[in-house]
């Protein structure tokens, strides 16, 4: 199945862990080539009234300032898109039931895959 279709059925499991309150991390891996980009993390922001997320932007050199930015799900959603199959080819999502794994091949298809829980604690 291609890529963003599967990424698609990826994200539904990350809206479900947040409005579940299992949500613990999303993190970006396996960089593409050597882009300066390192790492991009989501982490989660609750509030009374609403859910946001802060996406850090981690970057190799030090010239390069990190980034921080407090964003809706869906602002995330887009951002985190943009950079698949260009700069990352695995997505990693932190639950407190479970840890699920995104993984593009060379092919260019995409795979999910699950694993027992790493955080146990928001």
């Amino acid at each position: 199945m291609p890529f963003l279709e599967v990424f698609d059925l990826f994200w539904k499991q990350v809206i479900i862990s947040v409005k579940k309150g299992s949500f613990a991390k999303l993190t970006m891996t396996k960089t593409i080539g050597k882009p300066n980009l390192r790492n991009i993390f989501v982490r989660p922001v609750y509030s009374e009234n609403d859910f946001k997320v802060l996406l850090k932007m981690s970057y190799r050199s030090v010239e390069t300032e990190d980034q921080e930015d407090e964003l809706t799900l869906e602002e995330a959603f887009v951002v985190i898109r943009s950079h698949l199959k260009k700069s990352f080819s695995s997505v990693l999502l932190f639950t407190l039931t479970k840890d699920v794994s995104f993984k593009i091949n060379k092919k260019g298809a995409g795979r999910i895959t699950e694993s027992l829980p790493t955080f146990t604690a928001v």
